[in-house]
């Protein structure tokens, strides 16, 4: 087998042993076969016309065969080359798919997320959709639904017994969280109270009436939650104190005290005894996906917020808390 080289013959060449050709030098023999023209093709290639003639003919000897005739005047495939073309494609198109799917795999997070949830919220839309959304996102990260006591859902997090949390504000500086929904607050009454046929009531109807109690470390969310001080400066009179969700309804359902719970609580606990009722002057309530911020690294932490972000732009309300 001989070479032509500007219009000179050469002897024939002792080629080395067969080697598997790189997926460089397959790029550079299709865009050679594009252009027939190393002149043009080196300047696609960003290459001097020396080198890539160096790095064809490496190629060759790779395959043991001659790709391309040479002449002074023009560059022609020879049937080997021709042959070749539609396999180099598809061999390159083959290893831009291997690296795709290896690339997915190595962005995808693995590990697990320990997340806590007060009472209902492991049940409400925004988060079925966010932990869907981390599923199919990631499904490498294994999720765990920890229930947290009233008292205890903050400190829970920063002992870094949970990872995360759906939570109700108002969040203490120590954490940082995502804005999930907002919905409205209501009064959670005994049954039999006489202001439940009044509804809707307003604060100062509910003046008098005793308010279940949370723990001390728990007084300033419980103070926003309770509306205390109320807006004409009074003091809300706290009942029996109770840490989780259940003792809180039960102290209502005895007529020891009333409490105050997101709108969503008469649809998920509905109770004997206990009456979920409209207050016309209650701020309305948000709900939080929360976090500590020094823990947000953490490879499966990071992947859950990243699928509440893909939600909440789905659903327009993206805020931070």
């Amino acid at each position: 087998m001989t070479r032509a080289g500007a219009g000179d013959p050469r002897s024939p060449r002792v080629r080395p042993p067969l080697r598997e050709p790189s997926s460089h030098q397959l790029r550079l023999f299709l865009v050679l076969a594009e252009e027939l023209h190393f002149g043009r093709a080196a300047r696609r290639l960003f290459l001097t016309q020396p080198t890539l003639s160096q790095q064809i003919r490496a190629l060759e000897d790779r395959l043991g065969v001659d790709l391309l005739r040479r002449s002074s005047r023009r560059v022609e495939l020879t049937p080997a080359g021709q042959a070749l073309v539609p396999e180099a494609r598809e061999l390159l198109a083959a290893m831009t798919r291997l690296q795709e799917v290896a690339a997915s795999f190595a962005r995808e997070a693995r590990g697990h997320v320990r997340i806590g949830a007060i009472g209902g919220e492991a049940a409400m839309p925004y988060t079925v959709a966010i932990l869907a959304e981390l599923s199919a996102q990631h499904p490498g990260v294994t999720v765990e639904i920890r229930a947290v006591d009233l008292a205890d859902q903050v400190e829970a997090l920063i002992r870094g017994e949970i990872d995360a949390a759906f939570l109700r504000p108002p969040l203490p500086p120590v954490l940082r969280g995502l804005h999930l929904a907002t919905e409205p607050r209501v009064a959670c009454l005994p049954a039999n109270d006489p202001l439940v046929e009044q509804a809707p009531l307003t604060l100062a109807q509910l003046a008098d009436h005793v308010v279940v109690d949370l723990p001390a470390q728990v007084r300033e969310w419980w103070d926003h939650w309770t509306v205390n001080p109320r807006p004409d400066g009074s003091k809300v009179r706290f009942g029996p104190q109770v840490a989780d969700l259940e003792a809180m309804l039960l102290a209502v359902a005895r007529g020891q005290a009333i409490t105050f719970l997101p709108a969503a609580a008469g649809r998920l606990y509905p109770r004997p005894g206990i009456a979920y009722v409209d207050v016309t002057d209650l701020p309305m309530s948000s709900a939080a996906l929360a976090w500590v911020p020094h823990h947000r690294e953490h490879p499966a932490l990071a992947a859950l917020i990243s699928a509440a972000r893909t939600v909440l732009r789905r659903d327009n309300h993206l805020a931070e808390v």
